[in-house]
C-alpha cells in the first residue's frame, strides 16, 4: 500500500481523497495554487506544497510542478481527481516515468477512450450498441454530407476530442449542415487544439444514465450501478440521482452488462464510468466513457454504502476486484450547489462568504470544502459544494432535499440553492419525467422578497 498520496487537485474532490487516505493510514500532500492557501484541502493535509499562481495553467495543470512537489515530499502516488489532468495521458505517463503510481488510467487506455470518435469504434468492436453514424473521424465535408444522407437527420457532430458540450452541433435538415460544420470545428480547434469531428444519429428525448464501474489490474471489472444526469444545462449536470426513475430492472441489467463488457474487452483499470444515451423507448447507445471518478460519485456511494476513492487506491495498488455487481437498495440524489446566481442567466458569482450555515440530519451529506469567511476565486469551475440525501424511497429523497436546501445558507455571495429548490416541486422533476432538454423549457420563478 501507498505510503505517501499527493492529491493533485484542489476543492471538495481534495478533501474528499485526503478524507479517504486518512482513513487508510496514508499520509497526504496538498498542492496548491496562491488563491487557493486558504482553501480547507490546504489545512487537512499532512504536507501542503505552493505549486504556482491563481490560473491554473501555471498551478493545477503545471506537471512539472506538480511531479516536484511529489518528489520533494516523497509521495509515491498521486490522485488526480476529476478534471485537470486527471485524464491527461501525457501526465499519467509521466508519473510513470518518475516512479509515481497514477491513481486513475494508463496512458493508453486514457487515449484510447478520450477520443471519441476512437471510444467508439472500440466499443462497437466490443460489441456494445452505439449510436448510428460515422465509423470514425469525418476527413472532408463531402463526406459529412454522405454520411448524414446516410444516417438520417437529424444528426448531431461532435468534436473527437470534445467534452463541456464544445464543437457540438445538431443538424436538422441539409441545407444548415455545411454552417454547422464549419462552426463546430473552429469552435472545436478553438477549444482544444484539434478540430477532427464525427457524426452520430441525434437522439430525442434522451436521458443521459452512467454506469458506474470497476476494473482491476487482472482484467477482470464490476459495475456499481447507474446514476441518471439528465438535468443539464448546456451541457453541464445539474443534478443527479440514483436510482434512474426512468429504469427498469431489465435495462438495468442490460445495461450494467454493456458497461462490464466495455471495461472488460480494454482491460480498464480504476474506476470510470461508462455514459450512454437512452431513448424513450429504453433503447441504449454508448455515448463516452470517463477515465475517472465522477463529481457525483457519492450518490452511488450511499446507495450501496462502498467508498469509491478507497477501491480507486486499493486497486491502483494491486489489489483484486471481488468482482460483484452492486444494485442500489436506497435512493440518493446531488444537488451540485454553484456560486452561481440561477435568476441572472447562472453567471458567476465569486466572492467572501460573510454567513454559512450547513444542513444536516439522517441522510444529509454534504461534500464541500467551504466555510463562512472563506473568498471564492474567480479562477476556477464555480461549484462549491455537493448537497446529497439519501432514503429508502425516491419521495423521501426529494422531501429530505428540500428541508436540506430550505437550511442550507450562504450569505455574501449568490449560489444555485434557489434553483434546486423550485426543482424539488417541479412536477416534471417530482414525477421523474425529465430528459436532457428539461432546461431548455424551464423557467424559474421569480427571487422571493425575504423580507
Amino acid at each position: 500500500m501507498f505510503k505517501k498520496i499527493l492529491i493533485a487537485n484542489r476543492g471538495e474532490i481534495a478533501l474528499r481523497v485526503i478524507r479517504t487516505c486518512k482513513e487508510m493510514g496514508i499520509k497526504t500532500v496538498a498542492v496548491y495554487s496562491k488563491a487557493d492557501e486558504e482553501s480547507l484541502h490546504v489545512k487537512f493535509a499532512d504536507e501542503a506544497v505552493c505549486i504556482g499562481p491563481a490560473p491554473s495553467s501555471e498551478s493545477y495543470l503545471k506537471m512539472s510542478n506538480i511531479i516536484a512537489a511529489a518528489e520533494i515530499t516523497n509521495a509515491d502516488a498521486i490522485h488526480p481527481g476529476y478534471g485537470f489532468l486527471s485524464e491527461n495521458a501525457k501526465f499519467s505517463r509521466i508519473c510513470d516515468e518518475h516512479n509515481i503510481k497514477f491513481i486513475g488510467a494508463s496512458p493508453e487506455m486514457i487515449e484510447r477512450m478520450g477520443d471519441k470518435a476512437n471510444a467508439k469504434s472500440t466499443m462497437i468492436a466490443a460489441g456494445v450498441p452505439c449510436v448510428p453514424g460515422s465509423e470514425g473521424v469525418i476527413p472532408d465535408f463531402k463526406t459529412c454530407l454522405k454520411v448524414a444522407k446516410e444516417t438520417g437527420y437529424p444528426v448531431m457532430l461532435k468534436a473527437s476530442a470534445g467534452g463541456g458540450g464544445k464543437g457540438m452541433r445538431a443538424v436538422w435538415k441539409e441545407e444548415d449542415l455545411q454552417d454547422a460544420w464549419e462552426s463546430a470545428r473552429q469552435e472545436s480547434k478553438a477549444a482544444f487544439g484539434n478540430d477532427d469531428m464525427y457524426m452520430e444519429k441525434l437522439i430525442e428525448e434522451p436521458r443521459h444514465i452512467e454506469i458506474q464501474i470497476v476494473g482491476d489490474s487482472n482484467g477482470r471489472a464490476c459495475h456499481l450501478s447507474e446514476r441518471d444526469c439528465s438535468v443539464q444545462r448546456r451541457h453541464q449536470k445539474l443534478t443527479e440521482e440514483t436510482p434512474s426513475p426512468f429504469m427498469t430492472d431489465e435495462l438495468r441489467e442490460a445495461m450494467g452488462t454493456a458497461a462490464v463488457k466495455a471495461a472488460e474487452y480494454i482491460k480498464y483499470e480504476g474506476a470510470g464510468t461508462v455514459e450512454f444515451l437512452v431513448d424513450k423507448h429504453r433503447n441504449f447507445y454508448f455515448m463516452e466513457m470517463n477515465t475517472r471518478i465522477q463529481v457525483e460519485h457519492p450518490i452511488t456511494e450511499q446507495v450501496i454504502d462502498f467508498d469509491l476513492i478507497r477501491e480507486q487506491i486499493m486497486v491502483a495498488a494491486g489489489i483484486p476486484i471481488s468482482g460483484k455487481n452492486y444494485l442500489p437498495n436506497l435512493h440518493s440524489i446531488e444537488c451540485r450547489i454553484n456560486a452561481e446566481d440561477p435568476y441572472n442567466d447562472f453567471r458567476p458569482s465569486p466572492g467572501r462568504i460573510t454567513t454559512l450555515h450547513a444542513p444536516g440530519g439522517h441522510g444529509v451529506r454534504l461534500d464541500t470544502h467551504v466555510y463562512a469567511g472563506y473568498s471564492i476565486p474567480p479562477n476556477y469551475d464555480s461549484m462549491i459544494a455537493k448537497l446529497i440525501t439519501t432514503a429508502q424511497t425516491r419521495e423521501e429523497a426529494i422531501s429530505k432535499m428540500k428541508r436540506a436546501l430550505d437550511e442550507f445558507v450562504i450569505e455574501g455571495i449568490k449560489t444555485t440553492i434557489p434553483f434546486h429548490r423550485q426543482l424539488m416541486d417541479h412536477p416534471d422533476y417530482v414525477a421523474g419525467n425529465y430528459t436532457t432538454a428539461f432546461m431548455d423549457t424551464w423557467k424559474m420563478n421569480d427571487p422571493v422578497d425575504e423580507e
